[in-house]
This record gives structure tokens, C-alpha cells and sequence, in this order.
């Protein structure tokens, strides 16, 4: 109800104003029409016919207020016209003045009214012209002025003097409690030493660091929503040169109308400096495999599966089943997507998938024809402290669901990995192998079409490390890293979702996908860079403490071993793995004896791990 009323003033305070104007209009109109006659008697007040004005006065002011409708004049936020508005009004008054003579000119022949000179048409048309134009000049400088000036405001330095940068520029000016807009950056040699809105264009991106620094800036923002994500990375490792707040306008498709506001500027954010555009789905390969085809996505509760969710509703799947542990994950994901999809049949099913009559189950009833599985323990030191659970879920969990969807007659299976599972040190990373080899076993017994899609972190899964440094960095540091060389490779969420369900188009039969995850990512540089963007000093406002390495971690991951040589696809950014390693034929025997062990619950690691090694020999813990 308080959202009907509100919408309800809002509607009536922009019919007040549309009347206003229209009001106001007509009145300009008028004294337009006296003061033309005024000149054409050359001041002479008694010479003044007052039936010539009154019947020019019948004429004119039905043609203007029609042409300023039929033009939609007053359809207009005057608060961002620009030259189209003010061309909008030049043809409706000049359309309104020529109807006008012509009616004139008509009844004058019909000896209806009496001759007026043309020489007043010609009066008409400058002085209502800019009478309006004046009109909405003094609106302008109304909403323009009506903020009171702060002097809390921040000095704010604008980075691309395009469409963009000058609608930053204007909102900024506007807008007078937040940015103050004094200086502008653009590479282009030909706008540089010129001025927008009277904020002067200083230099290229070169001259960032210079022009904060003489125009005492606090704030650099980024306007340059169409540049390439590599140019982005670029402009923002300049500004990290500066002591500077780094924000960014977000893509073109965010600037509504030619209005920019700055509530839509925002911090910059890890994934702008990766350096990579975004992936392009082949929407229509995608839809083939997926349309009418119930699809399970299993740990559709966390960062990748609900994820997956999300885009798989942009297909036309026949149902999508939500599984996962935790029950409210489960039930803030499907309260989502009910929202945004209301004919979507959606099912949301609590399951252990180390349960395996439950498992087994559920395929039973669903029988789902696609199968994601995103279900894992992935915490590496976590799994050192509980390695049995590693084995039960991982490995265990993911041989239960292969077996089920072999069982019920699935048609794929896609398996998401790892690159910890690649010469594994950890707990996690050699249970996520063993998975996978279950994966390669178990197609090449099933009906089904298994894969494996593997790849490197996520920005802004749980417990990733960007989230943990944001909030060390509020909170005045220490920023904990383990070690000064680490390295990782990252991909964002989306990103990485959009490339495992574009992979599953590719899937014949045992695949081992890779996604180009880009240049792996130095750990200390991201905490760096985290911190300038913040405009705070690394290692003098936020200290960098290192914890050591971890149990189980590496200091450098790989997406593949030496033996698997790799293969394009036919999508840029997934590669396939050519030399999979074979499978042991003992490999499910030595599977058993890991489960048998699993269900005694014992959990001493001088038995749990030589069992793990014997099914993953690539296995050197690091503990």
C-alpha cells in the first residue's frame, strides 16, 4: 500500500510539473504575440489593434500547444536536455508559426479576419523561441542550483572524456553532495587542453598519477563502460600509482535514458582487473541439450550451484531440481528463482549424497536426464583436519550420484573439478582426483555421457580470500597471507558457470574439459591492489603479516598434468585434455577397501592415506 501511494505523488507531482510548463508556455506565447505587434507599431501603444492580436492569439496558441504535444515537448526531462530537446522545441514553434500564417493566410482570403503583415510571423517565431528556450534555461539552473554546495565534497578526477565521462561529469555537477568533479583524462590528443562543463580534459591515462596529485584528488572515477576488460585492468594498475579511492561506471546497458546516476558508480572490484571480456555463450547449441530436459544440479546451495541455477533458468528446461545439504541454502536459492521464474517447475530436495538409498531414490522419481555436480568439500585446510569426511563426500558422495544416473538412464553428467586435483598435496585435492577417475570408470561402463570440468578458484565463493581481504582491510589490517610467492588462477562465478554449462554442449563420452582461467594471479599483488584501491598504503596504513603455508596447500596450481596435452574446442575459452591417464584396473577394488575403511569411521592417517595413494598415486601429501 505505501508503495502504491508513494508511485501515486510521484505521478502527481510530474502532472503539476508538465502543467507548469504548459501554463507557463502559454503565457510566453502571449506576450510573444503583444510584444511582436508592439515592434510592428514601432512602440506606438495607441496604434495597437487589439482584434488583430486577439485573433492571431485564437491562432496561435492552439498550433503551438499542438505541435508541443505532437513533438512530446513535455515528455522531457529539461533536468538532462541536451541539444535534442532544444531541436524538439525549434521544430515544434517553427511547425506551430508555419500552420499559423498558412491559417492566417487562408482566412484572409475567406475575408473571415482581417491582413496582418507576415513581418509578424516572423516576430512570433523569434521571440517564442526564446522565451522557451529561456524558460527552460532558468529550470535548468533551478534544478542545478537547488543543492546546497558542501565542502565535504570530494575532489574527484573523471577517467574518459567520452559520452560517459560528460554524463559522469553533469550528474556529478548536479548532484552536489558527493563527487566534485576537477579534472578529466582521455587519450584522445584532440580533446586533451579542452573543457567539459567547464572541467578541464588534462591529459592521457599517463598523467593520472600527476593530475591527482596537482589537483589534489581524492577520489578517481572510471568512465569508460565500453572499453575492452584489459584496457579496464590497465587504467586501474595506473591508478593504483595514486593514494586514491579507484570507482568505476558500470556497462553502457546500466545508463538509463542519457541519465547517469552516481548512486550507480561503484568500487572497483577484483574481477575488473582479470583483464578478460566476457564469455560468449552459444545460446543456440546450449538450448538443444538443455530444452524440455529435467536437469539436477547437485550442491545447489553454494556459490557454483546456485550459480548454475540461476542460468540454467534462462533455457527452456522441463524442471530443474535443486539438491543440496543444507536446507536453508536450498530454500533461499528456490525463494530466488520462484521470484524471477514463476512457471519454472522447481523442486528443492534436502539429500546427503553420501546417503545412497536416498540418493538412488530420488534418481527413481526424477529421473533426471542431465546431471551438474557441484556437491564437494572444498576447504583444503578444513579436509586436512578431517580427512574421512573429505573421502565420504568427495569420493564416496560422487560415486553414488554416477551410479544413480547410470541407474535411471541419464543422458549427462558433468562433474565440476578442480586444479587442486592436478598432482594433488592436499586431502581435498586427491579426493577430487579420485573423483574424477570414478568419472572417467564410469563412462566407459554407462550408457550415460560423463565429463569433468575443471578449473581454478572463484572470485567471491565462500571463503575465497578477496571477501577475507576486504574485511581485514576495514577493519585496519593485518592483511594474513601465507606467503609472498603464491600464486593462483582465478575466474569469476558467472563466468565460470556460463563456461562448465557450455561445456556440457561438448560432451561425447569421458572429457576432461579445462577452462582458460587467464594469467595465474599473484596472491600479494591482489592483496596489494585490494588495499590501493581502498586509497590506503600497502605495508604502511595496512600491514601484510604472512602465516606460512598451510597443511596440504601449493605454492603454484596446474590445470593439467605434463601427460594431458590439450585441445581446442569449439568454444575460445574451454580446452580438452587429449592424454586422460588411464585408469587402474584395480581401481575399483582399491575403492572399496578406502570404503570400507570409511565406514569402520576410521579415520588415523597412516591407513586413510595409503589407501587414498594407492587409488591416486600423483597423491604427495604436504602435511
Amino acid at each position: 500500500m505505501k508503495k502504491v501511494f508513494i508511485e501515486e505523488g510521484k505521478k502527481m507531482r510530474k502532472q503539476r510539473k508538465r502543467l507548469m510548463f504548459i501554463i507557463s508556455d502559454m503565457v510566453i506565447i502571449s506576450l510573444s504575440v503583444v510584444v511582436s505587434f508592439y515592434i510592428l507599431m514601432e512602440g506606438n501603444t495607441t496604434g495597437l489593434d487589439g482584434y488583430s492580436i486577439f485573433q492571431s492569439l485564437l491562432i496561435v496558441l492552439p498550433a503551438c500547444l499542438l505541435a508541443f504535444i505532437l513533438y512530446k515537448v513535455y515528455h522531457r526531462l529539461w533536468k538532462y536536455a541536451s541539444v535534442i530537446e532544444a531541436m524538439l522545441v525549434f521544430k515544434a514553434v517553427s511547425l506551430a508559426v508555419i500552420t499559423s500564417f498558412i491559417i492566417q493566410f487562408l482566412l484572409e482570403n475567406l475575408r473571415i479576419i482581417s491582413h496582418i503583415s507576415p513581418v509578424v510571423f516572423v516576430l512570433f517565431w523569434l521571440f517564442i523561441l526564446t522565451g522557451i528556450f529561456t524558460s527552460r534555461f532558468i529550470f535548468r539552473y533551478r534544478q542545478e542550483s537547488k543543492y546546497p554546495i558542501s565542502q565535504e565534497r570530494e575532489r574527484a578526477l573523471i577517467v574518459g572524456a567520452g559520452d560517459a565521462g560528460m554524463l559522469v561529469v553533469k550528474e556529478l555537477k548536479n548532484y552536489r553532495k558527493t563527487l566534485l568533479p576537477v579534472a578529466m583524462i582521455d587519450d584522445n590528443a584532440s580533446k586533451q587542453r579542452m573543457k567539459i562543463f567547464g572541467i578541464p580534459i588534462v591529459g592521457g591515462r599517463e598523467d593520472i598519477p600527476l593530475a591527482a596529485e596537482q589537483y589534489q584528488v581524492h577520489t578517481i572515477v572510471i568512465a569508460m563502460p565500453s572499453a575492452p576488460k584489459q584496457e579496464i585492468a590497465e587504467v586501474v594498475n595506473i591508478c593504483r600509482q595514486t593514494k586514491c579511492n579507484v570507482k568505476i561506471l558500470p556497462r553502457v546497458s546500466d545508463i538509463i535514458d542519457g541519465k547517469v546516476s552516481v548512486n550507480r558508480i561503484r568500487d572497483v572490484e577484483v574481477e575488473d582487473l582479470l583483464g578478460r571480456d566476457p564469455s560468449i555463450l552459444d545460446l543456440e547449441g546450449i538450448a538443444e541439450y538443455l530444452e524440455s530436459k529435467t536437469v539436477l544440479v547437485t550442491g545447489a546451495g553454494g556459490s557454483i550451484g546456485s550459480e548454475l541455477c540461476r542460468q540454467l533458468t534462462r533455457f527452456k528446461v522441463k524442471e530443474l531440481i535443486l539438491l543440496g545439504h543444507g536446507e536453508n541454502s536450498i530454500y533461499q536459492v528456490k525463494s530466488e528463482l520462484m521470484k524471477k521464474n514463476p512457471d519454472l517447475p522447481l523442486i528443492g530436495l534436502i539429500c546427503d549424497i553420501q546417503d545412497q538409498k536416498r540418493v538412488n531414490s530420488i534418481f527413481r522419481k526424477y529421473k533426471p536426464q542431465i546431471v551438474f555436480h557441484a556437491a564437494a568439500h572444498k576447504h583444503v585446510p578444513i579436509m586436512e583436519e578431517n580427512p574421512l569426511e573429505a573421502v565420504k563426500n568427495n569420493i564416496l558422495g560422487t560415486r553414488n550420484l554416477a551410479e544413480a544416473a547410470d541407474a535411471s538412464g541419464a543422458e549427462r553428467f558433468v562433474q565440476i573439478s578442480t586444479d587442486k586435483a592436478v598432482r594433488p598435496t592436499s586431502i581435498m585435492g586427491a579426493t577430487k582426483r579420485a573423483a574424477e577417475m570414478i568419472i572417467q570408470a564410469m563412462d566407459k561402463k554407462s550408457a550415460a555421457n560423463f565429463c569433468i570440468v575443471r578449473f581454478g578458484n572463484v572470485l567471491g565463493s565462500r571463503g575465497s580470500v578477496v571477501p577475507l581481504f576486504k574485511k581485514q582491510i576495514s577493519e585496519g589490517g593485518p592483511v594474513t597471507l601465507t606467503h609472498p610467492d603464491m600464486v593462483r588462477y582465478f575466474m569469476t562465478i558467472p563466468e565460470a558457470v556460463q563456461l562448465v554449462i557450455q561445456a556440457g554442449a561438448f560432451v561425447k563420452g569421458g572429457e576432461l574439459f579445462l577452462l582458460d582461467m587467464g594469467e595465474p594471479v599473484k596472491i600479494k599483488h591482489l592483496a596489494e591492489t585490494l588495499i590501493s584501491l581502498s586509497g590506503l598504503e600497502p605495508g604502511v596504513d595496512i600491514e601484510l603479516k604472512y602465516t606460512g603455508i598451510r597443511p596440504g596447500e601449493k605454492l603454484y596450481e596446474e590445470l593439467l598434468t605434463a601427460e594431458e596435452e590439450v585441445l581446442d574446442t569449439e568454444h575460445h575459452l574451454i580446452y580438452k585434455a587429449k592424454n586422460v591417464s588411464a585408469i587402474d584396473p584395480d581401481f575399483f577394488r582399491k575403492l572399496q577397501q578406502l570404503e570400507d575403511l570409511a565406514e569402520q569411521e576410521i579415520e588415523d592417517p597412516d591407513l586413510m592415506l595409503p589407501a587414498l595413494k594407492s587409488i591416486v598415486p600423483t597423491y604427495q601429501p604436504n602435511r
